[in-house]
């Protein structure tokens, strides 16, 4: 029971990071609060490596900790935020979703791995439900949100380099790529932060988004992922991917007055069923994984 409540605090999490852009994307702009962001989930990250006595050996990684900080954090974060500023929160976390679509299919180009039946059909109904979801929100929205999908589906494509580079580099903890990779992070979007100044003044709204973004929806967030990973391991923790459109699209209703229109529901229907064909996903392993780690 511990580890399916973990579960769903992690995607009520990593939904709300979507609610919380939407919130503070257009007032600081995606280089402020992507520093904003990072910064702040690397010192949570730093307090909780001193009060666990975790030591992080930064300069003898860094090339490894850079490469993550661009393709798992830096890159698909400012995407994102990018795209914040246009789309809602339930059309993000859905996008977003698409990331082990784009995973298991640079893999199979990475090791040259013939493409199943299945993997094909996965990458069909993928594709398909982000069809429907950009056709009905480019028709709301206007073509102002063409870019703002691409760097949407560009943000999980990171995320998908990303999971395959892990599987080749140094294996270090978990926890110890979470945090280096936040301060590379915070280094690599320095620079931006300062190119693009803050559009408005920050009101309570913002600062508590920005806060929340950091700390839980970032800091928090990873160390129940690696509770998750130990406790359940990689793939049944995998799970999560299917619900955070769940609750990226609850809460953009509940807090932001998003509608929840068909396109909505049909394009994550069939994104998450993509993603299961293409991963192989199997949700009895998930079920015995988690009733064996209690």
């Amino acid at each position: 029971m511990a580890s399916v409540v973990r579960l769903l605090i992690l995607a009520a999490l990593w939904g709300g990071s979507f609610l919380f852009m939407r919130v503070a994307a257009n007032p600081l702009g995606p280089g402020v609060l992507i520093e904003a962001r990072v910064g702040l989930a690397a010192v949570t990250l730093l307090l909780l490596a001193l009060y666990l006595k975790k030591a992080i050996q930064f300069w003898q990684y860094k090339r490894h900790f850079l490469i993550l900080g661009v393709f798992n954090t830096a890159l698909p974060f400012v995407l994102i935020a990018y795209a914040a500023q246009t789309l809602n929160a339930s059309t993000l976390s859905i996008l977003n979703s698409t990331a082990p679509i784009w995973g298991a299919l640079i893999g199979a180009v990475w090791t040259r791995t013939p493409l199943t039946r299945s993997v094909l059909l996965g990458l069909a109904l993928g594709v398909l439900g982000v069809t429907v979801l950009v056709g009905k929100e480019a028709n709301l929205v206007g073509t102002d949100a063409i870019l703002p999908m691409i760097a949407s589906v560009s943000a999980a494509f990171c995320y998908g380099i990303s999971t395959n580079y892990t599987k080749v580099a140094p294996k270090l903890e978990a926890f110890n790529n979470a945090h280096g990779s936040m301060w590379a992070a915070t280094l690599l979007m320095l620079p931006l932060a300062f190119l693009i100044p803050v559009r408005e003044a920050v009101t309570t709204e913002v600062a508590v988004s920005v806060l929340a973004l950091g700390v839980l929806s970032t800091g928090v967030a990873y160390l129940i992922f690696f509770r998750l990973v130990t406790d359940i391991g990689p793939s049944p923790t995998l799970s999560v991917t299917f619900l955070i459109p769940a609750f990226g699209i609850f809460w953009g209703y509940l807090f932001l007055d998003e509608p929840v229109g068909w396109n909505t529901l049909i394009g994550t229907i069939l994104v998450v069923l993509g993603t299961v064909k293409v991963t192989g996903f199997s949700f009895k392993k998930t079920v015995a994984a988690v009733q064996q780690s209690e």
